[in-house]
């Protein structure tokens, strides 16, 4: 890392995170996905992408007793999201490990009762990457494609589990089309307006699409939503 991380805040000081000072720095999609994740006490959770853990931290903050797993294909972010277990008092039950979602998961990561994920947005085919090494890999497809994605993802979860996601709107009947064929089409979309986004959460199932009521960000004055508030400020769940 060229430069020593900054040390910022998530769910009003709630959350402590160091994360590089260029390059991808965590945004409030994944506080929302933290916040999505129906997950209680003595769940496990795999958080594929994890960056500096924020998604992690954020989940573990709302919801004691479970346990995280973060897997990074960035070594040094891998190495960040360990310290900022560790600078929240959460090493016992959050760590992250360094890996290639391109190969096999290491053994013993399996059976989760739910996955979270904020896979890269964009295509390789259609993207203009960013010159940061870094931002480029976080945002960018690579060596495991949105395909790859979600197959590891849901091999990773028990039967009964379900895989939350956060990902650009324009992509979600591809999203919706893979989970299918991989047997989980059984999916609840979110919408997040006025943003680009949708989270989903997919169980296992046959394919049938449901709407549950968007989340709407931002009052037409400016400004979060009273709702919206309630989740990022105050570690709220988001209701599906």
């Amino acid at each position: 890392m060229e430069t020593a991380p900054t040390e910022d805040a998530l769910l009003g000081g709630r959350v402590r995170l160091l994360q590089p000072a260029r390059g991808y720095r965590v945004a409030v999609d994944a506080v929302l996905l933290a916040a999505a994740v129906a997950a209680a006490a003595g769940d496990r959770v795999l958080d594929l992408g994890a960056g500096v853990g924020a998604v992690g931290l954020c989940l573990a903050a709302r919801v004691p007793g479970c346990t995280v797993v973060g897997v990074e294909l960035q070594a040094d972010l891998a190495a960040l999201a360990e310290r900022n277990a560790r600078l929240n008092d959460a090493a016992d039950r959050m760590r992250t490990v360094a890996h290639d979602l391109a190969r096999p998961l290491p053994p013993g990561l399996a059976a989760f009762d739910h996955v979270a994920t904020n896979p890269p947005y964009l295509a390789a085919a259609v993207a203009d990457p960013s010159p940061d090494p870094s931002k480029a890999l976080a945002t960018v497809e690579s060596s495991a494609d949105l395909t790859r994605w979600l197959a590891v993802a849901t091999a990773a979860l028990k039967p009964t589990g379900t895989l939350t996601i956060v990902h650009r709107r324009d992509r979600l009947d591809e999203i919706a089309g893979h989970l299918a064929r991989l047997g989980w089409g059984d999916v609840t979309e979110k919408h997040l307006p006025p943003a680009a986004r949708v989270l989903v959460r997919a169980r296992s199932g046959a394919a049938v699409r449901r709407q549950s009521p968007p989340l709407v960000l931002h009052r037409p004055e400016g400004g979060y939503t009273a709702e919206a508030e309630a989740i990022l400020r105050h570690a709220a769940p988001l209701a599906f």
